[in-house]
């Protein structure tokens, strides 16, 4: 029932007019329970997620891609570690999107894309996607309009292909705001451990908060379909967003209808000796 409830509050429903300011980046008042008493409620998912994982892989038909986009300091790492940590790793693979190198960009930009997407019995999840090919590239005039601006229909039609072939697609925008993302800056700056995860960079992209928002809500608004949906997930608080994300995965993997396969020969006449 949770699950359910998650699903609907933070789905952008295909046709629906984004606009982040009206959605919280905090809790939306479903779970009313603090964070202790959440847990024992997530350790549950991440049990039945590995349950279900295990039997997509053992029955090796279906697939699952999980997109993960967010602003800089927005969980995607974490939430990841937290969701897939009792999975087996042989049945899940992370890609994380960063700038593509030279012989990326000699090929179309679905190009690095379309070959790690999973396989049947595979968990794929992308950290950062192919929408950086229209989010990031907008927003830092890295092409003109006119490149980026097919891309849309480009995602949509590469989504819908997948999903024809097999393939469950959840899309998650982890969703902060600004002043959170300020505070776990400068928790970089302060504590030696983390200063390798914080880039200069990451100030001018800071900088740049409005135009990023601004394409984010363009890409929620367009190519958020009933094959391929957006969610954006409240994220500030972190035990929240693991908790939203995981009640939709686990719901989505319940809609599988996934089996372990069965064998052509009867067991009971099987002697081991």
């Amino acid at each position: 029932m949770l699950g359910e409830k998650f699903t609907q509050c933070c789905l952008v429903k295909p046709g629906e007019t984004v606009d982040l300011d009206g959605y919280s980046s905090t809790t939306l008042g479903i779970l009313g329970k603090p964070e202790e008493e959440a847990a024992p409620i997530f350790q549950e998912l991440r049990r039945k997620l590995a349950s279900h994982q295990r039997v997509l892989y053992a029955e090796g038909k279906k697939k699952l891609l999980i997109v993960m986009q967010a602003m800089d300091t927005g969980g995607k790492d974490g939430c990841v570690r937290k969701l897939f940590s009792r999975v087996d790793p042989q049945g899940v693979r992370v890609t994380p999107f960063k700038a593509p190198s030279a012989r990326e960009l000699s090929h179309d930009f679905l190009w690095r894309v379309h070959k790690v997407v999973p396989a049947k019995g595979e968990i794929a999840v992308f950290n950062r996607s192919h929408y950086e090919d229209i989010v990031a590239v907008r927003v830092k005039n890295l092409a003109p309009k006119d490149v980026w601006e097919k891309r849309y229909k480009h995602i949509v039609d590469f989504e819908k292909m997948l999903v024809d072939e097999g393939t469950t697609i959840l899309k998650f925008f982890l969703h902060i705001s600004k002043d959170e993302q300020k505070r776990r800056l400068q928790s970089r700056l302060d504590r030696p451990e983390k200063h390798w995860k914080f880039f200069p960079e990451d100030l001018a992209d800071r900088a740049r908060w409005d135009d990023f928002q601004t394409a984010y809500e363009d890409v929620f608004t367009r190519t958020s379909t009933k094959d391929a949906p957006w969610f954006i997930i409240p994220s500030d608080l972190k035990w929240y967003r693991d908790m939203a994300v995981s009640q939709i995965v686990t719901r989505a993997m319940d809609g599988m209808e996934l089996d372990f396969p069965k064998v052509d020969w009867d067991p009971g006449k099987v002697v081991v000796e």
